[in-house]
C-alpha cells in the first residue's frame, strides 16, 4: 500500500484584532501562534485603523513562528489558507495580501476561508474529541456574530437564526463597560458571575419571532437600570457587582438558549456544536452540558484554544477544501461581509 504524502496547511487569520498563524499536518495542529493587540484596551473596543497597522507589524513574525514551531520549512507547505471574511476590511486585507504573495512565491494553492465556517468546523480538528455527526446545529457566539446554523455537511450550511442587532459578545462588552470592567468584558463578567446570584436582578428577554434573537433592547434595559439605581446610590454597582454580573450573564445566555431549544424542537436535530469567543463562557458551557444530560442532546464544545479567533480553525477548513481541490484564486478580494 502506497503511503499518502502528508498535507501541510499554513493558515492565516486576521479578521479582527488578533494576528494568528497555524500549521496543520492533515487535521492535526502542529502550531497555533497568536499575537494579541493590547492597544485596544484603552479605547474599550477595537479601533480598526490601529488593528490593521498592528497586523502589518505582526504578520511576518507570527507566520515565521508558526512554521518554526511546526518543525517544517516553507518548502514543505502544500497550500496557504486565509480568512477572506467576514471581519474588519483593513485587517482582512493584511492577511489576504500576505497569503496571496506567499502562495505566488511558493507556487502552491491558495484557499480562501469563511471565518464563520472556521468557528463551526474547528470541531473537526483531531484533538482527541469526537467529531460532530451530520446534520448538526452550529451555534456561533462571538463578539461580532450570533447565529444558529443547520450544518448538513462540511460546506452545506444554512443560517436558520441570527441576531437582528448586537451579537452576544458585543452585549457582554457593552454591559461590562457600563459596569466599569476592562475590555474585553466577557471574561471579567464570567469570573465575577461565579460569586454572584443570577436571580438577584431581573432583566427582560426580548420577544423575537422564529429563531432570531435581539440583544440591543437588553443592553438598553441594563443601562437604564444602572442609571436609575446609581442616581439613588452612587455605590450601587460596586456594592452589587457580582450579582449584577451573574444576572446579566444569566439573561444573555437565556436569550440564545431559548432559541437553541426551539431550533432542536423544529428540526429534530439533537447534535449541537458551538463556536466563537463566547463559547469559552463557563455559564453557557455548563448550561449546554446540563441540558444535554437532561434531554439526550450531544453537545460539542471546543477547547479554549479554539474558541477565540485563531488560525487553527482556518487551517482545518483549508485542509477540508484541499482534499476536495477547492482552491481560491488571486482575484478573490477580502470582504467585510461574507454569508456563511
Amino acid at each position: 500500500m502506497i503511503e499518502q504524502k502528508p498535507c501541510y496547511i499554513l493558515a492565516i487569520e486576521s479578521s479582527c484584532d488578533d494576528t494568528a498563524a497555524a500549521v496543520l499536518k492533515n487535521d492535526i495542529v502542529l502550531s497555533n501562534s497568536i499575537a494579541n493587540q493590547s492597544i485596544h484596551e484603552a479605547y474599550g473596543g477595537v479601533v480598526p485603523e490601529l488593528a490593521s497597522r498592528a497586523h502589518q507589524q505582526n504578520i511576518v513574525p507570527v507566520v515565521d513562528q508558526a512554521i518554526k514551531k511546526a518543525g517544517i520549512s516553507k518548502q514543505d507547505l502544500s497550500a496557504i489558507a486565509y480568512t477572506r471574511g467576514p471581519g474588519l476590511l483593513g485587517s482582512l486585507l493584511v492577511g489576504t495580501s500576505f497569503a496571496k504573495s506567499l502562495s505566488m512565491g511558493l507556487s502552491i494553492p491558495l484557499i480562501e476561508v469563511n471565518h464563520l465556517q472556521g468557528h463551526l468546523l474547528s470541531h473537526f480538528i483531531d484533538d482527541g474529541n469526537p467529531n460532530p455527526q451530520f446534520p448538526f446545529l452550529g451555534i456561533t457566539v462571538s463578539g461580532g456574530h450570533t447565529q444558529i446554523v443547520k450544518v448538513t455537511n462540511h460546506f452545506d450550511m444554512e443560517e436558520i437564526g441570527r441576531t437582528l442587532d448586537d451579537a452576544i459578545g458585543e452585549a457582554f462588552d457593552k454591559c461590562g463597560k457600563v459596569l466599569g470592567l476592562g475590555y474585553p468584558a466577557g471574561p471579567h463578567i464570567d469570573r465575577l458571575a461565579k460569586e454572584g446570584n443570577a436571580k438577584a436582578f431581573h432583566f427582560p428577554i426580548p420577544k423575537v419571532s422564529g429563531l432570531d434573537v435581539s440583544y440591543s433592547g437588553f443592553k438598553t434595559a441594563v443601562i437604564n437600570f444602572l442609571h436609575k439605581n446609581t442616581q439613588k446610590n452612587d455605590a450601587f454597582i460596586k456594592e452589587n457587582l457580582a450579582d449584577l454580573c451573574a444576572s446579566i450573564q444569566h439573561t444573555l445566555i437565556e436569550i440564545i438558549f431559548t432559541k437553541i431549544t426551539k431550533a432542536v424542537e423544529l428540526t429534530g436535530i439533537t447534535e449541537i456544536a458551538i463556536g466563537g469567543g463566547v463559547s469559552a463562557n463557563s455559564g453557557l458551557r455548563n448550561k449546554l452540558q446540563e441540558t444535554a444530560k437532561e434531554n439526550g442532546w450531544t453537545v460539542h464544545i471546543p477547547p479554549f484554544a479554539f474558541t477565540t479567533d485563531n488560525a487553527a480553525m482556518i487551517g482545518i477548513v483549508g485542509y477540508l477544501k484541499y482534499r476536495q481541490e477547492s482552491y481560491g484564486t488571486l482575484d478573490q478580494s477580502a470582504t467585510a461581509r461574507l454569508p456563511i
